[in-house]
């Protein structure tokens, strides 16, 4: 770590400048004012980086038990020299989290204004694959779509208004920072997003696996969007009497396979059809 770098011992739990770090079991920091909660050192990474790029993700404060500051000093030295760093021991930590923090190591960060749908839309390039999560409640589904759409060079997630915040801090955790690196938007009906993605020029693949043609069959040309609907309910009738419906082939004897599961295979597919994998 630089010598100009102070970093903050924190000795008490109560101590006011680590109020974010918190009990943030119980907390839902991303809808505080955008802010959202890093943990472990993959993540770390990921935010310094976004904060690097200004991508709208910002670092607030940083958290780290002693015993793991030296290993992460290279991580540390890529946030700003305003960007304060405070270290406890475990036991104070702990104390602070509200839960025994093997990994040692939160940051504190925050979106910024997100950008509309017309903005988003308008950032996409004329070959763009994009993913739609509709009414997907679960984080570690979010997290796992996330780390699926960074894995498979998604340019893209768009998430309706019923799914779940990606910033959530065990939806960021799952996602190995991939939130931080694909950019989203969050907003807006199931059936206004599908729309305006098919307005857009983009061709509409619905995952189901009610879907007669298999996804192995998409041959990808120009903007692609793969919409993904709850498991259990699933899409919404309106958008799969209105749009391709594709399925992924399967054994008999099971219903369906995991909804971020299927977007892997999907993904994996629509990206090698598309030339966009090495």
């Amino acid at each position: 770590m630089s010598a100009e770098r102070s970093v903050i011992v924190i000795d008490d739990p109560q101590d006011q400048r680590i109020t974010y770090f918190r009990d943030i079991r119980e907390k839902d920091m991303t809808r505080r004012e955008g802010r959202f909660i890093a943990e472990g050192t993959v993540v770390l990474r990921m935010l310094a980086e976004a904060h690097r790029r200004g991508n709208g993700i910002v670092a607030e404060a940083v958290l780290v038990l002693r015993n793991r500051l030296a290993g992460i000093q290279d991580i540390l030295e890529r946030f700003p020299e305003d960007v304060p760093v405070y270290v406890a021991e475990q036991a104070v930590i702990d104390a602070i989290a509200g839960f025994h923090l093997h990994r040692g190591i939160l940051a504190l960060g925050r979106r910024e204004d997100a950008p509309d749908l017309d903005a988003e839309l308008a950032s996409l390039p004329e070959n763009a694959l994009v993913v739609v999560a509709c009414g997907i409640s679960n984080h570690d589904n979010i997290g796992a779509i996330f780390r699926n759409a960074a894995a498979f060079g998604v340019d893209a997630v768009f998430l309706d208004q019923t799914s779940c915040d990606p910033l959530y801090r065990k939806a960021l955790r799952v996602s190995v920072g991939s939130v931080l690196s694909v950019p989203y938007m969050r907003g807006g009906s199931d059936t206004e997003l599908v729309s305006r993605l098919a307005d857009a020029g983009f061709d509409v693949f619905c995952l189901s696996p009610s879907g007669q043609r298999r996804i192995t069959d998409v041959a990808p040309q120009g903007r692609t969007a793969l919409v993904l609907g709850t498991e259990g309910e699933g899409l919404s009738p309106d958008i799969l009497s209105r749009f391709t419906v594709v399925s992924i082939a399967q054994a008999p004897g099971l219903d369906s396979l995991n909804v971020a599961t299927a977007a892997g295979i999907a993904l994996h597919e629509i990206a090698s059809a598309a030339g966009r994998l090495r």
